[in-house]
Formats: C-alpha cells, structure tokens, sequence
C-alpha cells in the first residue's frame, strides 16, 4: 500500500496543480463525442468513467494502419504489444486485465461499428479492423466496462468514417523487412438516400527475423441507407491472412542473437492460416423528440471464421494418447442479435436491452509429422487425426443503463447488466482408456451492476467516481483440460469475479487538456495457468489477486502550431494467495512443480508505461508541402513472463520520427504523406512476452530500426 500512498501523493499534486491552471484558462476546446459506456452519445468531459478518443489522423500518423499497436500507446492504463508475428495476434490488456493471454486478446471486449469482434466465451481478435477506414477509436476502462457483459475489463470500440462526398482513394505503403501495402477504396453518396463505401487492402512483410513472413487481404463494404427517421447499416468484411511464426525465444537465445529465429520455427515450418467472413445489420429509427421512446436500435451478424496452425511440438510429446496433435485446425459459425431501446423520462436519460450470442466450432487436431513418433520421416505437415470435437458457447443477457441529473453540476449514472454463458463440448475423437471422454458442458449466470457520480465544479473541470461488479467466465480452450490425471473437460474451472473503484478527474480548455485516473480492483477466482505441456495448457483458479494504479494523460497546444502529448500508466499488480504451477516440460509432482507464493507479481503486467509526442507544424511548408514533425517516445518497466517472476523481459524506451502533410492538386485531388522512422537508436529489445510458455520460449523480440513511407492519392467527384 505504500506505493499506492506514493503514487496518490504524486498523482494528487499534479492534478491540484493542474486544476489551477486549467482554472484560469479559456474554455473553448473541440469537445469529443463518445457513444461507448453512455446511455446516449455524450461529451467526454460528461462521462462519468475513464475514456480516451484516438482519432483518424492519430491513425494515419502512426504507421501503416495495420495494427493497433501502432497508435495505442497514447493511451493511459492499456498495453498493446505487437508480437512482430502475423501468426498470433496483438497482446492486449487493460488495467492488468487480459495480460495472462498467451494468445488472442483475453479479458477485454472488441467492436467494430457495433458488431462484436469477441466471442461469447470472451476470446476475441482484432486483425480484421479495418484501421484505414476508421473515424475513431475509443477506448473504455475501469468500472463501467462491466456494462458489455462477459469478460469485458475494457473495451476497444472502432468507428468507420461516415460517406459525405464522393471520392476515390488510392494508397501505397513501403518499408523496412519487406513490408508492402496496397489499399483501394471509393466512397459516395447514391441516390434514394444510399450510400456506399468498399475498400480492400493488400499487405505483404518478410518479417526482421526469418520464418516470419506474412500475407494479408482485406476486403470491406459499407452500404447504408436512411430515409426520414430511419437508418440502415449492411457491413461486410473479408479476411485473409496468412503467417509463418518464428516462435518465441528462450533466455539464452535472446542473449546470444535477439534477432534469431527459434530452430524448432524451421524445423516444423511453424505457420498459420486465417479465413473469416462477416456480415452485420443495423437498423436504427429514431421516434422524436416529442416521444418519452427516443429510439430504438436492431443489430444482426453472423461469420465463419477458419484456422489452421502448424506448431512446434515434438513427436515425443504427441507420443501421449492425451495429445491433440501438433496441428489445430478449426471452422466456427458465429452471430449474435441486440435490440436496444432508449427513452427520455423527464430529465433521465435510459437505454434497455437484450443480446444473445453463440459460436460453434468444428475443431480438430492433426500429428505435425509423418511415420512414427520415435523417428519421424517429415515434420511441418498435417498427420494423423488426434482430435475431433465440437464446441458451443452461448451468452443471453440483459442490460439497463440511466443517467439523471441530480443537482446544478451533479449527475448520477447507473446500470446493470445480467446474463448466462454456456460452454459445451462434445469429444467425437474415438475414447480409450488412455484417452478419455473429454465432452463436458458447464453454465455461468453473472449480474454486473456499476454506478458512477460526475461533478461539475466549474466549466471544463469535472470529477467522477464509480463502482462496479465484474464477471469473466473462462473461455472454451481453457476448459478444453481438466487438472485431473484422468483429462477431460475442466468442469471444476470458476468464473472469476471482480469488484472495481475508479476516481477520476478532467479538464478541458483552449491549450490544455488533462485527464487523471486512480483505480483498484480486487479479483476472487482469478483463472490462471497450471500447466502447459505436451501440447495441452491446463488452467485453474488461483484465488484472489488485487490491481491498483493511476493513470495521467495530457494535451498542451504551448504555441501556435507546437503540440506536446503525454500518458502515463502505474499499476501494481499482484497475486495475494499462494498456489501450485508447472514451470516447464514434463510437468508432474516431482518434474518442474513449483509455488507461485502470494505478493507474487501477475504476469504479463508492468509496473509503468509511458507515452509523449512533441508535433510541430512549421508555418512555412516544407518542400513545398504544409505538414507535421513529430518526436514520439515511447517506454515501459520490465514484464513479467511467468507467475513465479523467474522469467522477466527487460523494461525499454524507444524513440520515433515521423513527417506528415498533404498537398492540395487542385479543386478536386490532394495528396497525403507520411515519413516515418521507429525505433530510432536501433535498440534491442523484447517486444513482448508468451505469458508461461512451458518450453521457456517466453520472449518475442521487438523490431530494429525501420523506416516507413506511405503516400494516399484522394481524388473527390
């Protein structure tokens, strides 16, 4: 608690003294709309929670908008680490929560334009965002999360720009490791009161290690249509990507060449492929002032999603009759409905609804090799059948939502959301006494009821507090295991359930924008890693952790034209029960048990990370073009890759150059530009972690120095 103490007494000066400067200074700002965590779209300086708008040209400035990576450093209190591996997705956590994730995103809730891109069981991806399209992108953290329902202890929402004028884009990206990008896109406004956006993107990357090549398509279209008080929204999505992964490193290989490739990476010629369709709806009809019913909203998608992944685990391990293989290989439908409705009771504003989803995947696991375990004849290929089962998982629930004013300056929100997850699987694989029967089905019923107050002492001055309760239900491949010898379906695995306390306060005016956050959360059932060997990662619940921290981040316009950012994140993150683990491969009582012993640190989580930018636009173009120079640094403390601490990759800071303009060509076309050069002083670093990996390959090294050039052609009708 001393370093809480410590860290309210550093956050609370800043904040004291920050609020006297913003208290003499004018208050016109451009105020930022926000829809996430809002019973209706709202300033936000009014939203009673922490939230922070990344907008489109952050995005177009930050890189070759192919990962969120690229830009989120910029916000307090989540960690978005890019792999530098196409084959697993970005590391993602907000808070603390998500960062046990050994791959896909774990704890936190994706959209795009509305429609989910986390699964019921709360796994989720994002690689199919698309980020050049995007008006913004907000993100939610802290109490008032827990109004998305299952696993949601953040939420990343993205936005696509709406069609105002007719145009066609053009753009071209060129960089260091290979890296080629080509995107296409038209936009315009139809008759009959349509409109209509497509745009498809083209990516190759040879990677800066070997066995890290990639390729990706993707394809979207937006078709929308409004007449009178209603609006309708079709979205399609296309994504097709394919990756070779270089795996992981150990300690000793990271401390010899931290640009090598692991030698398992080539001889199983580790790689991956990603095939996934998505159609949504969204229908909107707004009922008018004059109606206490306000609007009501319909929203309707469904997808196909395929993987299939070869992986680096020996014939030896898959020698066990409990082995999956060394090959997944799955095809899952999913969809989901939401119908909300929002009313205006006198000065209260409220949202109602309801939302069920499922998934359903056709999972199978192959042999990585051919011939028999003992001298294989090929490895990297597709075997024998290991695996074969079918996987269901289902969330229903419900959600209401209000804001009233309680006071001149004082308004209340409040909400709660109330649901079930079921999680099934039916083993079709053929059963054994060696290899049993791992079919199971379990169900979670969870209530998340939250409540924040907002005061107003001043214009551009706002102060908040919430509370909430949170639910996160383990997701079907943590279930896949049971801790008993016997295998099996994890029937014994709790939900884990979380109450958090956030304070927080804002401030806006002309030249300065300040928003500051402390936090605590207090988790029971926390899921986490028993084993991972032979090709099965096996969890438990470890008992009850605890987070707490602060987050600062600022905005100052110092001079005409100089525009200096900030953020700043603190977090203490911890385990305060003991329990037993695995620290490697076998993994058995008397083989590489261990005990993870409380006050222990989660790993995945750091103790600080920060961001600032310094952007200067010249008052006299450059090269004939007006545009932007920026400085961007970027650190974070040192991660932790495994649960006993004993495994830990060094902090870093790393430094960034970039120049952006655009150049008018007349009435009708521009031209837009970006220079960038990332990790500046070439610094070795690891970028991030495989949280408990159980052959040590915990570290994934982050990229040398690299440049980047993209230029975007717009041509408007």
């Amino acid at each position: 608690m001393k370093l809480a103490a410590a860290m309210l007494n550093r956050v609370t000066k800043s904040c004291v003294w920050a609020c006297l400067v913003a208290w003499q200074l004018p208050t016109a700002w451009a105020a930022e709309v926000v829809v996430t965590g809002s019973a209706r779209a709202q300033q936000v300086l009014d939203a009673p929670f922490a939230i922070t708008v990344v907008d489109a040209s952050a995005l177009r400035d930050a890189g070759p908008m192919v990962n969120l990576s690229e830009v989120m450093a910029r916000v307090p209190g989540l960690v978005v680490n890019n792999r530098n591996n196409y084959a697993q997705d970005l590391q993602i956590s907000s808070r603390g929560f998500g960062a046990r994730a050994a791959f896909g995103v774990r704890g936190l809730r994706l959209y795009a334009d509305g429609i989910p891109a986390t699964m019921p069981d709360g796994q989720g991806q994002a690689a199919h965002f698309d980020l050049a399209a995007a008006q913004r992108i907000e993100v939610l953290r802290g109490p008032f999360s827990v109004l998305y329902g299952n696993a949601s202890g953040g939420v990343i929402a993205m936005f696509s720009a709406p069609v105002k004028q007719a145009q066609t884009e053009l753009s071209v990206d060129a960089g260091s490791f290979g890296l080629r990008q080509q995107r296409y896109s038209v936009a315009s406004p139809l008759d009959g009161g349509f409109d209509l956006r497509a745009s498809y993107a083209d990516l190759d990357v040879d990677g800066f290690r070997p066995q890290s090549a990639a390729h990706r398509s993707l394809g979207n279209l937006r078709l929308g249509w409004q007449s009178g008080s209603d609006k309708l929204s079709l979205l399609v999505s296309d994504h097709n990507q394919r990756a070779q992964d270089p795996l992981g490193l150990t300690a000793a290989q990271l401390a010899a060449n931290p640009r090598q490739t692991a030698p398992e990476a080539l001889a199983y010629d580790t790689r991956k492929t990603i095939r996934q369709t998505q159609t949504g709806v969204n229908w909107r009809h707004d009922f008018g002032d004059a109606s206490v019913l306000r609007e009501s909203s319909l929203t309707i998608y469904h997808g196909s999603r395929g993987v299939t992944q070869w992986q680096a685990i020996t014939p030896a391990a898959q020698a066990n009759a409990k082995s999956g293989g060394g090959v997944v290989d799955f095809d899952r439908l999913y969809g989901g409905v939401e119908g909300k409705l929002t009313l205006q009771l006198g000065a209260t504003d409220l949202v109602a609804g309801v939302s069920v989803e499922s998934l359903r995947d056709d999972r199978q696991g192959y042999e990585n090799f051919s011939g028999p375990s003992a001298t294989p004849t090929a490895l990297g290929i597709t075997g024998k059948l290991r695996r074969n089962e079918l996987n269901h998982a289902t969330t229903t629930d419900g959600f209401v939502q209000a804001r009233t004013p309680l006071a001149e300056g004082w308004d209340l929100t409040g909400g709660v959301r109330a649901g079930r997850v079921e999680l099934s699987t039916e083993d079709r694989f053929a059963v054994s006494a060696a290899n049993p029967d791992d079919s199971g089905k379990l169900s979670y019923a969870y209530a998340n009821p939250v409540l924040g107050l907002r005061w107003t002492p001043a214009p551009g001055w706002a102060l908040h507090a919430s509370a909430a309760r949170g639910f996160e239900s383990p997701t079907l491949g943590e279930l896949a295991y049971s801790t008993a010898s016997a295998g099996g379906f994890n029937s014994a695995l709790k939900g884990q359930t979380s109450r958090q306390f956030e304070l927080g306060a804002k401030w806006r005016s002309a030249v300065l924008e300040l928003d500051a956050a402390l936090f605590n959360v207090a988790t029971s059932n926390e899921i986490g890693v028993l084993s991972n060997s032979g090709g099965r990662s096996i969890y438990q619940n470890v008992g009850r952790t605890q987070r707490y921290g602060a987050e600062l981040s600022g905005l100052w316009r110092a001079a005409p034209g100089l525009r200096l950012q900030a953020a700043l994140s603190l977090l203490h993150a911890q385990y305060l029960d003991s329990f037993q683990t695995c620290t490697g491969t076998p993994c058995s009582p008397t083989s590489n048990a261990a005990t993870v012993l409380a006050g222990k640190q989660i790993s995945g989580t750091q103790k600080a990370t920060g961001w600032a930018e310094a952007a200067w636009r010249p008052g006299k173009a450059l090269a004939g073009f007006p545009g932007e120079l920026g400085l961007e640094w970027r650190g974070m403390a040192r991660t932790l890759a495994n649960d006993t601490n004993t495994a830990v990759a060094p902090g870093y800071a790393l430094a960034s150059l970039r120049w952006s303009g655009s150049l008018p060509l007349g009435a009708q076309d521009s031209i837009e530009a970006l220079a960038r050069i990332d990790n500046l002083f070439d610094k070795a670093f690891v970028g991030s972690v495989i949280v408990n990996e159980g052959n040590s390959r915990f570290y994934e090294p982050g990229a040398a120095r690299s440049a980047l050039v993209s230029l975007r052609w717009q041509h408007r009708w």
